[in-house]
């Protein structure tokens, strides 16, 4: 019986050891640990990649997240008691953000069949009090549409991107003529990344990121995540200490370099998996553009979820849900235990992700839909 990791990172981050080893001895040598060069460049390389003016290192995702939302309230964009429209599927992270800011979350139900945030739900949720709509690329799939991107500017909101999944999605714009590619990261106002070591570029460590195309919001996020001190010993906000140390920022400029290499592997996954799991059980995910997801996430449902985890990890195959609880339904969250979110619910209820990496091999992967199949 073989084993098989739902993510082996041992394995993904051998195959760049003698490049991770080379730039984490470059950042020892220099003495200099935070805020150096090694930052510098890397946000420099991510602006490019992603297709903004700016990055700005963080200490992680949710720090990224909440600095975007902080700085507006900063700014006078928002204040404390407004509401952001959020999908009601996704990691309770992106929540977080929202309540650690005073303000007020406003789940939307996804499209079952993407798990994205569904367009047609959204205008009916704004309200005289809603400032922003937060959408997450979620599993990895883009999520932003251009009747999303109307609405926004049609109601005056700012557009927030959780790009923590989705490093390299590419949205295509049909409206133009060529059709314009952009990245996920570079569609809204502003976007957090998370650099999590499981995630698809992924640190050694915690380690996140904001990208923006707008110069203020860039400028006082970075100094809110730099004790609110933007001049040494001068500090116009009460910031928190969120930054991006030097040697995550040196192994992240090593990966990135590969990152595009390890997309195409994932979607080469995505494909042999979609093309060869065939039981009457199980909900395969609708992709309509392989440029438009990353697949950090396989995501598969079934009704008998329990079941066929128990099948596979007797069979040695490791599986994760993501997630069985929804935020809206979280012990932390009791004031909107309450509420009714069938599809979302649903989700939670079936979700189950299949091993995907860059590094599974082809006798894996088959071993994997034999398995499957023969539930």
């Amino acid at each position: 019986m073989q084993e098989i990791q739902f993510l082996n990172l041992q394995k993904i981050n051998a195959r760049f050891r003698s490049e991770i080893k080379k730039s984490v001895q470059r950042v020892i040598d220099s003495g200099w640990y935070l805020q150096g060069k090694e930052n510098e460049s890397f946000e420099n390389e991510y602006a490019h990649y992603i297709g903004t003016k700016h990055c700005i290192g963080v200490a992680n995702g949710l720090d990224a997240l909440t600095l975007i939302l902080r700085a507006y309230i900063a700014m006078g964009e928002m204040q404390a008691g407004d509401e952001v429209l959020v999908p009601a599927n996704t990691f309770i992270a992106t929540i977080l953000a929202i309540t650690e800011n005073e303000l007020h979350p406003v789940f939307v139900e996804p499209d079952i069949n993407t798990y994205q945030i569904n367009e047609n739900l959204i205008e009916k949720a704004i309200t005289s009090r809603t400032k922003a709509l937060i959408i997450v690329h979620l599993y990895g799939q883009c999520a932003y549409t251009e009747k999303i991107g109307d609405i926004c500017k049609k109601h005056h909101l700012k557009l927030i991107e959780d790009n923590a999944q989705a490093h390299g999605c590419v949205y295509t714009r049909y409206s133009t003529l060529p059709p314009e590619k952009h990245k996920t990261g570079s569609l809204g106002d502003a976007a957090g990344h998370s650099f999590y070591p499981g995630k698809n570029l992924g640190a050694l460590g915690d380690a996140g990121a904001i990208t923006t195309n707008d110069d203020s919001l860039a400028e006082t996020v970075r100094a809110l995540g730099n004790y609110g001190s933007s001049e040494k010993y001068i500090f116009p906000y009460k910031g928190r200490n969120s930054r991006l140390d030097e040697i995550q920022a040196a192994i992240l400029r090593v990966k990135l370099r590969h990152l595009e290499t390890d997309l195409e592997l994932r979607k080469q996954t995505a494909a042999f998996y979609r093309d060869h799991i065939q039981h009457p059980e199980i909900v395969l995910p609708q992709i309509n553009n392989y440029d438009a997801h990353v697949f950090h996430i396989f995501p598969i449902r079934t009704k008998y979820r329990e079941k066929l985890q128990n099948y596979l990890a007797e069979n040695g195959i490791q599986t994760m849900i993501h997630y069985p609880v929804p935020p809206h339904r979280q012990a932390c969250y009791t004031e909107y235990n309450h509420l009714s979110l069938p599809v979302t619910e649903q989700i939670h209820r079936e979700e189950l992700s299949l091993p995907m990496s860059p590094v599974l091999e082809n006798e894996e992967l088959k071993y994997v839909v034999d398995v499957i199949n023969k539930f």
